[in-house]
């Protein structure tokens, strides 16, 4: 009981309160038990608007980053998705319960294992975790959608091309204090637009490209 009504705390004073108010993606945080996949020694952070330490000093999106993800990639159950930093798979499994099918990428593989004992526990065995530095991930296959998880500091357009046309890519661009969180659409073969979603500061994705630093 007490998980629940925190649960729907978080969804209601987190989730919605900043901007979410996509039912759809509301019923996803109360369908998949956030807690589950929370470090057991962390569990307690589970529902607070907060990120939730991982292994290898990773972290679990906050709950209102992770509503923003979903609800600006309009998923509507038939879509093939290609997630980018798996995790502890919390993420991973709001995915595949909005889309068709999931593949994830994570580099680390004690998180990849996590990942994928977490999705097991709630019975989700569909999901293809794979390890892999995604950076280095060179493939034809195109996605309906596409959801990065970390940041990068320099905007990759590799990963605006592996999208359907329609598709759609969240990302977060930028460095600190401030990273601007896009959603990119394909329109066409040769031809994507680009819209600003919001501000916020994650961790960078691993091997990610970063600017040069300045030196005097």
């Amino acid at each position: 009981m007490l998980t629940t009504d925190a649960r729907e705390q978080m969804i209601e004073q987190q989730v919605r309160a900043w901007d979410v108010l996509d039912e759809r993606v509301l019923d996803i945080f109360r369908k998949v038990p956030r807690e589950q996949f929370a470090p057991e020694q962390q569990r307690f952070r589970a529902y607070a608007d907060a990120e939730v330490p991982l292994p290898h000093g990773q972290n679990m999106l906050r709950p209102s980053v992770v509503g923003r993800l979903l609800q600006a990639l309009e998923l509507v159950g038939k879509e093939s998705v290609l997630e980018i930093g798996a995790g502890s798979g919390f993420i991973t499994a709001c995915l595949r319960t909005a889309a068709a099918k999931v593949r994830s990428l994570e580099i680390f593989p004690a998180l990849a294992d996590m990942a994928r004992r977490n999705l097991d526990s709630i019975g989700m065995r569909d999901v293809d975790v794979v390890t892999a530095d995604a950076m280095q991930l060179d493939t034809g296959t195109r996605y309906d959608a596409i959801a990065i998880t970390a940041s990068v500091p320099v905007y990759d357009e590799r990963f605006e091309r592996q999208l359907q046309i329609g598709g759609r890519l969240f990302v977060i661009v930028g460095e600190g204090p401030v990273m601007d969180a896009r959603l990119i659409r394909r329109t066409g073969e040769g031809s994507w637009s680009y819209g600003s979603l919001f501000e916020t500061v994650v961790d960078p994705l691993v091997n990610a490209q970063r600017l040069p630093e300045f030196r005097f």
